[in-house]
């Protein structure tokens, strides 16, 4: 069982070496990020935000707050993936465009909205939850797309939370998630490494 996607996903591994000559431009971030934001979110909140730390003042300001790791500045983008607690009152607004395009009568709106609302309203953790989930879909839609554009990527969870919340403007109802550098590599970075055996981890019922 093969193809492109599957041969890029199998072939994907964590870069640590980075050209730190190289860039990207302004559309192929924001390419990566309109990829990313094609994820599955759950009641289409889409609750996301991207920052794309790349000139070098901000990286400047990014990497102290982030173990020192050199990818920080050495990549030509290092993104702080943001989550927004599931906030169900956002549903009829986010919904609006697919009602627009055809895609769900507008009826069904209430049909979604009011399961979000008791899914979500009074419970913190999930709100959180929710947050960290929709985060790490749209990370990983991006750290493919870089890799079937022969770029390198990196997700991060090692940096003071709190710390990037503050520099970089975070909004009350936001979680810094993970970071995730991208750019093209320079020579000594591993192959994908070995995983446990799919018996391992795989039970059929």
């Amino acid at each position: 069982m093969t193809n492109a996607v599957i041969e890029c996903i199998l072939s994907r591994s964590a870069a640590k070496y980075y050209d730190p000559a190289a860039t990207l431009s302004d559309d192929q971030i924001r390419d990566l990020v309109r990829i990313g934001t094609s994820a599955p979110t759950s009641f289409h909140l889409q609750n996301w935000r991207f920052i794309a730390v790349r000139t070098p003042e901000a990286k400047a300001r990014l990497r102290p707050i982030a173990w020192g790791q050199p990818a920080i500045t050495e990549a030509a983008v290092t993104f702080i993936v943001c989550g927004q607690l599931a906030d169900s009152s956002v549903v009829p607004e986010r919904l609006s465009p697919v009602v627009e395009a055809g895609i769900m009568p507008a009826k069904m709106v209430p049909e979604w909205e009011i399961p979000a609302r008791g899914l979500y309203m009074e419970y913190p953790q999930r709100q959180r939850d929710e947050a960290v989930r929709s985060a790490t879909f749209g990370t990983a839609a991006m750290i493919y797309a870089a890799r079937s554009l022969g770029l390198g990527s990196t997700p991060m969870i090692g940096f003071d939370a709190e710390a990037v919340h503050r520099e970089f403007g975070l909004a009350e109802d936001e979680v810094p998630v993970m970071l995730l550098a991208v750019g093209p590599e320079r020579p000594g970075n591993w192959p994908q490494k070995p995983r446990r055996p799919v018996a391992d981890v795989l039970e059929f019922a």
